[in-house]
């Protein structure tokens, strides 16, 4: 046989077999990373859960298969600081009885104000919020900035709240409590604006909480926004309908999938749908499958 042929042979099999691996590889590859994708999906009761007790609230999230709430403050499960130790114990209790986590609140603690009295009744008020859910067996309180006050620097407020979140911070970590701050208000929501909050929160008990804004897709655009304040996210993401508007969900995942984020995607929602449990099925397989198809 002709040496040059047989050495064409060898390396068009070879080229072939090199191939077929590639493409087998890839499906297997592919599965790997999705198993390796920890994010898991739940609900901030803010709007879709405002209206139940948390009875009802627990057995709404295990018929749709949800699996990790956030209670806001002022909804009618009526999970506040002013519940007594043992009404506590029986909060702690039903999420302790139910494959529902209590993964944290969503309070309206905020640290811009200009009066250094209601600076100092929030902060306080913080304190409330993390022994409640340090009793109720939740894992951490969302706080959010709302804003730049008129007539105030918007450097003085950037390090009242920088400030005040180390003191939350440290206090929530006494109690197990991860302090989550909401990209939220007006300027404040800006991810160079976070950016710089949290170059003076250098506590690492203080984290973000992505909140999925349009002002997100500004500037330099989702992935240089995201890269800003990457390092500093803790448990929970604020996410809206996954069927609704053109935020673009599909590539906010894939940048959380880059990092190994382990957390919780959190539906807050904005409709009223009258069905809520066939909604929140709709939300979860949605998520599902944005995840599966990374």
């Amino acid at each position: 046989m002709n040496q040059n042929l047989h050495r064409r042979d060898f390396v068009k099999n070879t080229l072939i077999t090199s191939c077929l691996a590639s493409v087998l590889a890839d499906p297997v590859k592919a599965q790997a990373k999705r198993n390796s994708l920890h994010m898991q999906f739940g609900l901030v009761t803010y709007l879709w859960g405002k209206d139940m007790k948390l009875a009802d609230l627990i057995e709404t999230c295990e018929a749709s298969g949800i699996h990790g709430v956030e209670l806001r403050t002022e909804h009618a499960h009526g999970v506040e600081p002013i519940l007594t130790a043992s009404a506590r114990n029986e909060v702690k209790k039903r999420f302790a009885d139910s494959p529902v986590e209590l993964v944290g609140y969503g309070s309206n603690a905020q640290y811009h104000e200009n009066d250094p009295t209601k600076l100092r009744q929030n902060i306080e008020l913080t304190k409330r919020y993390i022994e409640l859910m340090h009793d109720c067996g939740g894992t951490g309180v969302k706080v959010k900035p709302n804003g730049i006050p008129s007539g105030v620097s918007k450097q003085k407020t950037i390090e009242q709240i920088g400030k005040s979140l180390n003191e939350v911070a440290e206090y929530g970590e006494g109690y197990g409590q991860q302090i989550r701050v909401e990209v939220h208000g007006k300027e404040t929501s800006e991810l160079p604006v976070m950016r710089e909050i949290f170059q003076i929160a250098d506590h690492p008990n203080a984290t973000i909480c992505w909140n999925s804004n349009d002002i997100d897709l500004t500037g330099q655009g989702l992935e240089q926004n995201f890269a800003m304040v990457k390092d500093r996210f803790g448990s929970t993401v604020h996410i809206r309908e996954l069927n609704q508007g053109n935020y673009p969900y599909d590539k906010l995942f894939k940048l959380f999938a880059d990092i190994q984020y382990d957390g919780w995607i959190l539906l807050e929602a904005r409709t009223n749908p009258a069905d809520k449990i066939q909604a929140l099925i709709e939300q979860r397989e949605r998520f599902e499958q944005m995840l599966n198809a990374i």
